[in-house]
């Protein structure tokens, strides 16, 4: 397949197996289901298409690669254009199920799996969106790099999405990804899009933060390498 379309599938299957088990299964998991799910979701793409497009299924990750020179302009872009349709794809599969509950289903009033704060404040969400972005990225790009973490990067930065997820649920909704939050955010509407600022420049700042300390690694060493799980 066409590495476009894996991280267009990739980011699909993201949002609509993390969204899907915040809208429909929260109360029966818990947060730490959500997290798994997010986590896990990674881990299933990353050893799916990891090695056609290296299953960056997150536009902030595709920064992070190109900023350290493991990732061209153009596929930067074809990257993160496939990513955001398949987040707002997946978003709109999960409208259309949400719809068909018998009960009825309010978005107003239930949400729809976007991201947001409300506990803590602004500040609050942006240190962590950008720490723990910046974290995650850094995870992946020595992960994916030569001698980094081989067969197992994709669990690892699994693992890692699951822990970022627990850590800050509650503080900023744990996105650290720009597409993720696009996609509900565009369906929530109101408050969720007036909040996507964060959920957009908390990220890529972390990111490319990340990508710039890799970057002397990645001249040092040679690793051209696209690969990230």
């Amino acid at each position: 397949m066409n590495k476009y379309v894996c991280e267009f599938i990739g980011t699909f299957a993201l949002v609509f197996f993390g969204c899907a088990t915040i809208l429909f299964m929260r109360s029966e998991v818990g947060l730490l289901g959500v997290a798994l799910a997010f986590g896990l979701s990674v881990v299933a793409m990353a050893y799916s298409i990891g090695t056609i497009s290296g299953a960056h299924l997150n536009p902030a990750v595709s920064l992070g690669f190109l900023v350290s020179g493991r990732l061209g302009s153009g596929d930067f872009a074809g990257y993160v254009i496939a990513q955001c349709f398949g987040a707002i794809i997946a978003a709109g599969v999960l409208y259309v199920i949400a719809q068909g509950k018998v009960s009825g289903f309010d978005v107003a009033a239930n949400g729809f799996a976007q991201n947001g704060w409300s506990a803590y404040s602004v500040v609050s969400a942006f240190l962590f969106e950008l720490v723990a972005t910046f974290l995650f990225v850094t995870v992946i790009l020595n992960a994916t790099a030569q001698g980094g973490a081989g067969p197992v990067a994709g669990l690892a930065i699994g693992l890692t999405l699951v822990a970022i997820h627990l850590a800050g649920i509650v503080v900023s909704g744990a996105s650290v990804n720009p597409a993720r939050s696009l996609g509900p955010a565009l369906f929530a509407g109101g408050t969720a899009m007036s909040q996507l600022w964060l959920y957009i420049i908390a990220p890529c700042l972390g990111a490319a933060s990340a990508g710039l300390l890799l970057r002397n690694r990645v001249t040092t060493t040679g690793d051209t390498a696209a690969q990230a799980a």
